[in-house]
């Protein structure tokens, strides 16, 4: 069995209009609107390798949240970014993409037959698992009779196959604190939903035989099962993150520069951003606080 090891993962400088991203490509905003906030990694992603984003921040009004997945398609290749990662990205082919729902996220197997009659089977992949329909904007969730249960393991990572992730890494925390899903009774009840604020989101794909994946995606430090099976890995696999609707904020977790650190604090504490040339601050970083 091999540990996961981490490696900075960052935005694809292609993605939709209505998307920012920051100096460091690692944190993607979508500045208006509710769609066209398809993004991609900038890299292709390695067996086993798990591309995680957190939530930052939210924007009431609009129905529906992040949606995310993989795609075989390089966004080089995209004369235009589609404006919905489903079902635009996704009737482009190659593209396996899910909506995250604030329950029912776990995949649950169907029968074959039952597949090709509700029209679930996806060229070079097999979807696994009921769309569940949350409110009309979304037209597909991950989940099918999943159950509200948690469980909480006390291991210190998360093992899919042959791949072991740190799960200290992969949990969202309504409180902070290292190591609190381990060590503290109480975090059971401080778990957060998969739609929230601080929620943290990953998707990965292992292999499964010769040149054939099946994609997991892992919310808060659990593991949804396989979204996708027989999954083809001749054409390299980017990571998907849609900023769709209710989501509007998503960096890539944990890492993020220390610019990006440092103007998260400063913004923290001050109330107007003509305060931060009050600071005794390097200009070059008063400038980047006040996106300047």
């Amino acid at each position: 069995m091999e540990e996961f090891h981490d490696r900075f993962l960052e935005f694809h400088p292609i993605h939709g209009t209505n998307v920012r991203l920051d100096q460091s490509e690692t944190q993607a905003c979508r500045v208006e609107s509710f769609a066209n906030g398809v993004c991609f990694s900038k890299q292709p992603l390695k067996p086993g390798e798990i591309f995680l984003i957190e939530i930052e921040e939210k924007e009431l009004g609009w129905c529906g949240h992040l949606r995310v997945g993989l795609t075989a398609r390089d966004p080089m290749s995209l004369e235009v970014v589609p404006e919905y990662s489903i079902p635009d990205l996704m009737d482009l082919g190659d593209s396996w993409v899910f909506a995250i729902t604030r329950n029912h996220n776990k995949i649950v197997e169907e029968d074959p037959g039952v597949q090709e009659a509700d029209g679930g089977g996806l060229a070079g992949g097999r979807r696994l698992g009921r769309g569940e329909v949350e409110d009309p904007a979304q037209v597909q969730g991950i989940g099918g009779n999943s159950t509200n249960t948690k469980t909480f393991s006390i291991d210190s990572h998360l093992h899919i196959e042959n791949v072991w992730i740190p799960r200290d890494k992969l949990v969202g925390r309504s409180r902070p604190g290292r190591f609190s899903h381990i060590l503290d009774d109480l975090y059971k009840t401080n778990a957060l939903p998969p739609t929230a604020r601080r929620s943290r989101i990953g998707v990965m794909y292992v292999p499964r035989g010769r040149d054939l994946a099946d994609m997991h995606i892992v919310i808060n430090g659990e593991d949804m099962g396989a979204s996708a099976k027989g999954i083809s890995t001749v054409q390299p696999l980017y990571a998907v993150v849609d900023v769709f609707a209710a989501t509007k904020v998503c960096p890539d977790c944990p890492v993020s520069s220390l610019q990006t650190l440092c103007r998260k604090a400063v913004q923290k504490h001050i109330i107007h951003r003509t305060a931060i040339d009050w600071l005794a601050l390097p200009d070059a970083l008063k400038h980047y606080c006040k996106y300047e």
